[in-house]
């Protein structure tokens, strides 16, 4: 059951920690030389089938799922050998290892140029796929040993002969060249959409491996940002003049309002050398999202959006002749529909599949069966049944998989508390929920078997840096499998606290994190610092451990600072409604809430109400600006990373939901510009931007300053020449450095 404010705040305090070292930014941040071994220890372990395999540097071994002890498979050695019987290193680590099918001993292997698939039973090289320059991997296809990638710009596809090894690599291997016309303009095979609605890729494999869906994206009526390339130098050797030049590399970039790219689907048969194309219709203000398979291979689903995003519709298309075979169901919003998640179906019944939706206010499972037609149905949703699975006031996270033989469905959820992710089982007849934590508590990453019988829990609560656990889901008997030990052992190590507010609307709960100074004395007062984010899709405070507190924070509390950190409505995994009461309106209603924050911090005797800063990245970086201009007399000092500034600028997919268009909420775009409160900025506040950031490009930043200037007030500024939205490598460090020192001059 959720805990009430009360019990967060009565239990949620991690104690702190009495040592003798003191933390560097070296050691805390994820750039630093020393971070790696201030991070818990894992355990990297996949699947194979129903057995659990741990993937480590030399070697990979079986697990026993119920005691938890390991027997070596084969090591690294070995592998090399089964390669090529020569003194060649051809594989140097084995975290990579692959075992795509249950019950053969086939494992694939990747030293970053090449792949290979080997059968470690008999000790035997199947295939060996080689990338040369100028092609990249995009998606492997275990069933038909099939690799999709690109080659410039062109997207192919090589297939594999693995059943006479003796065959030359001319005569096993075949590609395929699916595309021509690839450019910058045209692109296949990769995300499209800007990555939003959950899509992170561009190729999807049949189930039957021998049919691949694809992305064609169509963006030469898209406007160029004009970005500019910084190309990597080695300063130290006096590199020659034309070496570093800096080239336009200008990006399509199509932001709100503005002509956006136009989407189609492709799909090619390994089998024919085929490619036909989805018959959607004119792609112009159209999106589609979640590529789902029929487990038949025949039917394609996918949902598909108008530009308003208010208008979702799940459709069928038949895979061999690309014609729209049904539309299986429609959802409308108000506001917004954002579907993220593509259809699941049952393992057990091809008819039926599981869809993720929020039409309830908060995102749950629906159990839907197709008609006795199947995908070919006609065109009408009276087709579809729909039985929704979970309900309740909190979040279905992920699902997880499927055991076929409970006919069951393993899902993460936040119904425990809004800042926990638990595992659960559902059962598909009844809807019945059973916990397979041992603590109900903490924040729960897991993978499912084959079988779905057992879950690999990877998880760690407040006070526990990691735990691994091995769960079957048919009786929930745990085996501990692995406890990692404290990095911070013997490091001064803050006080870290979670507790709970009203929001502005005087209703709403809304979590925090505090982090207190190191040697904390509640008779002084510190300055404090609020890290914000504030935006959707990201939340800051959850039962990780240390309350999933970042390593700078602990940095600046070791330098005695007091760290405030709020999840504001607008966030995610808290409801449709919690979310959505931004709509239009980005910025407003977070800046209330966190000034409930800040109210709050004023009520502790040991906060200096003088010397509040303020610090946020992305979004977080738009609420710094925000909360600095609009609250000019609250906040001291800020800094501000790769800010938002006016959501004109912003790309379609993401500002036009949040937003509308500026054509239709021109109100809404001026209201939440900060050109139009630069003339108010009081305290000190430093621009950071990574000068390739093709996610919040520099017009922001720099239209900003030039407002600033007009108005007379005084920001700092600090560009990361060839960076993009965030710094990268020890760059990271270098960073962390500068924001630290921005507070260690303004704000002491």
């Amino acid at each position: 059951m959720a805990m009430n404010a009360t019990e967060i705040q009565a239990q949620g305090v991690v104690p702190a920690q009495k040592g003798e070292k003191a933390f560097t930014l070296e050691d805390l941040n994820f750039g630093g030389n020393n971070y790696r071994n201030m991070v818990a220890k894992n355990r990297w372990c996949t699947w194979w089938g129903n057995e659990l395999i741990h993937q480590d540097i030399e070697a990979c071994y079986l697990v026993n799922k119920t005691t938890g002890k390991e027997t070596k498979l084969f090591g690294i050695n070995d592998i090399n050998q089964w390669i090529a019987p020569t003194k060649d290193i051809k594989v140097r680590a084995l975290y990579n290892a692959q075992f795509p099918f249950a019950g053969k001993s086939i494992v694939m292997v990747s030293n970053g140029s090449k792949t290979y698939t080997i059968d470690f039973k008999k000790h035997k090289l199947l295939s060996e796929m080689e990338f040369e320059d100028g092609e990249n991997l995009l998606e492997a296809n275990a069933q038909q040993n099939a690799f999709a990638y690109l080659k410039g710009s062109n997207l192919y596809v090589r297939t594999f002969d693995i059943t006479n090894n003796a065959m030359t690599r001319e005569k096993k291997s075949h590609d395929f060249q699916i595309s021509t016309d690839g450019s910058r303009e045209i692109v296949y095979g990769q995300s499209v959409h800007r990555d939003e609605f959950g899509i992170s890729k561009g190729t999807f494999w049949s189930p039957n491996g021998e049919l691949l869906a694809f992305y064609r994206m169509d963006q030469s009526m898209v406007t160029d940002y004009p970005q500019v390339d910084i190309p990597e130098i080695d300063y130290f050797n006096h590199p020659e003049t034309e070496t570093c030049c800096a080239k336009p590399a200008p990006d399509k970039y199509p932001m709100t309002g503005e002509t956006s790219h136009k989407v189609t689907v492709g799909v090619f048969d390994c089998m024919t050398g085929k490619t036909i194309y989805l018959k959607a219709g004119d792609p112009t203000d159209r999106y589609f999202t979640n590529i789902a398979w029929s487990p038949d291979s025949k039917t394609i689903y996918m949902f598909e959006l108008n530009r308003d995003q208010n208008d979702c519709r799940l459709t069928a298309y038949s895979a061999e002749t690309g014609e729209k075979t049904g539309e299986l169901y429609r959802e409308t919003d108000e506001k917004y529909v954002e579907p993220c998640h593509p259809i699941q179906f049952l393992p057990w019944d091809n008819s039926s599949f599981i869809m993720q939706s929020r039409k309830d206010g908060y995102n749950h499972l629906y159990l839907c069966t197709l008609g006795k037609h199947g995908s070919r149905m006609a065109s009408n949703t009276e087709s579809l049944e729909i039985k929704q699975l979970t309900s309740g006031k909190w979040e279905v996270m992920e699902v997880l998989g499927f055991n076929a033989k409970r006919k069951s469905i393993i899902i993460a959820s936040n119904e425990c508390s809004p800042i926990q992710r638990n595992i659960f089982v559902v059962d598909t007849k009844t809807g019945k929920r059973t916990m397979m934590d041992d603590c109900g508590k903490g924040w729960h990453n897991a993978t499912l078997s084959g079988n779905g019988q057992f879950i690999y829990d990877n998880y760690s609560t407040p006070t526990v840096p990691r735990k691994i656990a091995i769960v079957n889901t048919e009786n929930g008997k745990r085996t501990a499998y692995f406890t990692a030990k404290n990095p911070w052992k013997g490091y001064n190590v803050p006080e870290y606290s979670c507790g709970s507010i009203k929001a502005d609307d005087g209703v709403t709960d809304l979590y925090w994190r505090m982090v207190k100074p190191v040697n904390f004395d509640p008779n002084k007062k510190y300055p404090t610092i609020i890290y914000v984010y504030g935006g959707p899709h990201a939340h800051n405070v959850d039962a990780r451990w240390n309350y999933s507190s970042r390593g700078w924070e602990t940095y600046m509390a070791e330098k005695g600072y007091l760290l405030f950190i709020l999840d504001n409505r607008g966030s995610e995994n808290r409801g449709k409604a919690f979310e959505q009461t931004t709509f239009r309106q980005l910025g407003q209603v977070e800046m209330k809430d966190q000034m409930k924050g800040v109210e709050y911090l004023k009520t502790l005797p040991y906060v200096d109400a003088d010397k509040i800063g303020v610090h946020g990245w992305s979004f977080g970086g738009f609420m710094t600006i925000s909360l600095m201009t609009n609250y000019p007399d609250v906040f001291k000092v800020g800094v501000a990373g790769g800010p938002v500034i006016d959501w004109h600028w912003y790309e379609v997919m993401y500002g036009e939901r949040y937003m509308d268009t500026p054509q239709t909420n021109p109100e809404g775009y001026k209201k939440t510009s900060l050109l139009y409160q630069a003339k108010n900025l009081k305290g000190k506040l430093q621009i950071i931007q990574g000068l390739n950031d093709v996610t919040v490009v520099p017009q922001h930043c720099l239209t900003f300053l030039k407002a600033c200037i007009a108005a007379g007030t005084q920001p700092d500024f600090f560009v990361y020449p060839g960076e993009p939205h965030n710094m990268r490598g020890h760059q990271s460090t270098h960073l962390h450095e500068r924001i630290s020192n921005y507070f260690f001059d303004y704000l002491k």
